[in-house]
């Protein structure tokens, strides 16, 4: 602890004898007597002063007070935090804090909401629960991927055998299409992405056309 206390001593500029526990009245640098007790929060290194100041005090009055304070503030730390030293130096543990201090800035203000956000609102909607990737095929008794190589979207492609929807068959029968029955999903499956891309398509026209109409006005 004597160790701790000279390296802490000479690293700290005002009165080292109060390292010591010298606590003669006659040591005016020390020791500092007030008729109103200081009050601390060690936490944040903060000392109150509740003894009122003169209606017009000088400088050398006011230098005065703070250098007090600040004697008040390291004796108050070296007689209840505990220090201890290490090879890296000499620590002093403070307790917590119990001044609440102010928000550096201000609270954030509330996002506004989204056109779907507000129309989901006033509808009702709720949002759905969005789930993984894999899903489980009963058949197969095995977790498969949603989309993808070998995904759900896909099942019934490779069967050997397919029920035939009749009034689809007609319909193709108009239109000459005599295509295998087997790649029936398939074609589906790649004018469902068709028809996407072509509103995808569409709506970034449209967000085009708004912008160009912002610019104009």
């Amino acid at each position: 602890m004597s160790q701790a206390l000279d390296a802490l001593e000479a690293s700290l500029p005002i009165a080292p004898t109060a390292l010591h526990g010298d606590t003669d009245p006659s040591t005016s640098s020390v020791t500092v007597t007030k008729p109103i007790p200081y009050t601390f929060d060690l936490g944040n290194l903060l000392v109150n002063d509740p003894n009122p100041l003169p209606p017009h005090p000088s400088d050398a009055h006011l230098s005065a007070t703070a250098r007090d304070c600040a004697q008040a503030l390291i004796n108050q730390l070296l007689t209840t935090c505990p220090i201890s030293s290490s090879i890296d130096g000499v620590y002093m543990t403070l307790p917590a804090p119990t001044t609440p201090l102010p928000r550096e800035k201000p609270l954030p203000a509330a996002k506004e909401k989204t056109k779907w956000e507000k129309f989901a609102e006033k509808k009702g909607i709720m949002d759905k629960k969005r789930e993984g990737k894999m899903v489980f095929d009963e058949a197969t008794q095995e977790w498969v991927p949603k989309w993808g190589y070998k995904g759900r979207n896909k099942e019934g492609e490779q069967d050997w055998i397919v029920e035939i929807n009749e009034r689809k068959e007609k319909k193709k029968e108009g239109k000459g299409d005599d295509g295998g029955i087997g790649g029936e999903g398939r074609r589906e499956r790649k004018e469902k992405v068709r028809r996407n891309e072509r509103k995808q398509r569409a709506n970034e026209r449209r967000g085009r056309k708004k912008e160009d109409g912002a610019v104009g006005m």
